[in-house]
């Protein structure tokens, strides 16, 4: 009985081996999965700034966009494929390189970060439902907003504000803990949906002013000194910002490359990234311009053109556009959350609490833990600088991958032992030292003050960008030096 016990106690439904008849994600799917990670505010911003605001050469900008995304796609490459072929997450993969306790606590520092960042995403996330709320008490009645009941604030909320807040938390959690089945249709829809948005706002600006946009948007074509010296940094710098940007979801690629079909389809739905990059950062940028074009009728001031795309909705005056827009964002933020946040939350905890975790008392405790972060996010988190802090966490998700990498394709030569994988006995292949690697622990630890040391060190801070390829390369070569002794 003890033997029994002791050989699945790291056992959890949720988390094991994908039965090879379930693994039905194509590269059509993987196309959707990579649309929902760009489809996000920051994006948008980041990229109509890249083409407009820092006075880049715009092929300057598109090359280091391709290079970064490159990058992005190779190293999913190498984390997606052990996770497609032996149908494991990315907390359980972690057992085969830090041992089964050592994955058990290292992975919560990926879900630390997820759990804060899921509080953070849906506090911004119901800002745009009290949007659309507000619009529909202003439509309905124009007076009713100036009410007392509107005017009391609690934790810079008001009675808007707080039930949009347990609205978005609500919905988030009830839609994502309905199992990857469900999750997988909703990041399709989601990614479609979008596209059919910014494609409809496209639309709207091309044919509103058609001749002066679109030769606004082919101004921006300059073809002048491409090929020099001074451009070799700011492309440099363009690529590590795209990789920083997707840098977060590649070490948990293995939680959504499990469900794969074949590594073929991992490859191909791989590339869809890149495809992805030129489709959004068209639409991002034809947008950006045309919006600028329409509400200022010039492009001369470059520093004071809106890139946020809830800055611009608010100064077209036409509440339909609103409306759509708003709730565009509310599925690009939704379906974000729940790929960049969400899953890797749940299988943290699932990991964890193999025994005694579901995916609904996972997605009870996050829901608990996320409203805490959201409502505390405005009157007090973002006053004391911690998202420094969380920066600092995050800069272990380069030496993970750093040290998974190199155990599974030049220490274990791509063999892993999915049977030990589950197992706690004395005589499993990952049992190590009491369920510690310690080599490669040592090793995450030296990768992750090489990568800490662009946050905190002033000199260094230039380079925090790459914070990510550091700690990999650091940790990565650290753990083949000790491996192979």
């Amino acid at each position: 009985m003890i033997q029994s016990k002791s050989n699945n106690d790291l056992t959890n439904w949720e988390i094991v081996s994908v039965n090879p008849s379930d693994k039905k994600w194509t590269s059509t799917d993987l196309f959707c999965f990579w649309g929902v990670n760009i489809q996000s505010i920051i994006a948008f911003s980041l990229i109509a700034s890249l083409y407009l605001v820092y006075e880049l050469n715009f092929l300057v900008v598109l090359a280091g966009s391709l290079l970064g995304s490159f990058f992005v796609y190779i190293f999913a490459n190498l984390i997606g494929k052990p996770s497609q072929k032996h149908g494991i997450p990315f907390p359980v993969l972690l057992r085969t390189s830090l041992g089964f306790r050592g994955a058990k606590y290292f992975s919560l520092l990926r879900g630390s970060v997820g759990i804060f960042m899921f509080g953070v995403q849906t506090y911004f996330l119901s800002k745009a439902i009290s949007y659309l709320i507000r619009i529909s008490i202003f439509s309905f009645d124009n007076s009713l907003l100036d009410q007392d009941i509107f005017l009391i604030f609690l934790l810079g909320l008001n009675i808007i504000d707080w039930i949009s807040f347990i609205l978005a938390i609500t919905l988030q959690i009830i839609l994502f803990s309905r199992g990857h089945k469900f999750n997988k249709l909703l990041i399709n829809f989601s990614a479609i949906t979008v596209y059919f948005g910014m494609l409809l706002f496209f639309l709207v600006v091309i044919l509103y002013e058609y001749e002066y946009v679109t030769q606004a948007f082919l101004d921006i074509f300059i073809f002048k000194n491409i090929f020099t010296q001074n451009n070799i940094l700011p492309l440099i710098t363009v690529a590590g910002t795209i990789f920083a940007y997707f840098s977060v979801v590649i070490v948990n690629f293995g939680d959504f490359s499990r469900y794969v079909k074949d590594e073929k389809e991992l490859k191909k739905g791989n590339l869809s990234l890149i495809i992805n990059l030129i489709i959004f950062s068209f639409f991002a940028v034809f947008i950006v311009v045309g919006s600028d074009v329409i509400l200022n009728k010039n492009l001369e001031n470059m520093e004071r053109i809106l890139t946020n795309p809830t800055d611009i909705i608010g100064k077209f005056d036409n509440i339909l556009i609103t409306v759509l827009v708003l709730f565009f964002i509310v599925f690009a933020s939704a379906s974000t959350n729940l790929i960049a946040n969400y899953v890797p939350i749940q299988n943290s905890l699932l990991n964890f609490f193999p025994n005694k975790f579901s995916l609904k008392i996972s997605g009870f405790t996050i829901a608990i833990i996320g409203f805490a972060i959201g409502i505390f996010w405005l009157p007090l988190l973002s006053q004391i600088g911690i998202l420094s802090f969380v920066d600092t966490f995050a800069a272990f998700f380069g030496p993970f991958f750093g040290i998974i990498v190199i155990d599974y394709y030049v220490i274990k030569d791509g063999k892993l032992n999915n049977k030990d994988i589950f197992s706690s006995r004395e005589n499993s292949s990952y049992y190590y030292s009491n369920g510690w690697h310690l080599k490669a622990i040592y090793s995450l630890f030296i990768g992750f003050i090489f990568a800490a040391s662009t946050i905190w060190n002033e000199n260094l801070i230039a380079y925090q960008s790459f914070s990510w390829l550091i700690g990999a390369i650091g940790s990565s070569v650290t753990y083949y030096l000790l491996a192979n002794r």
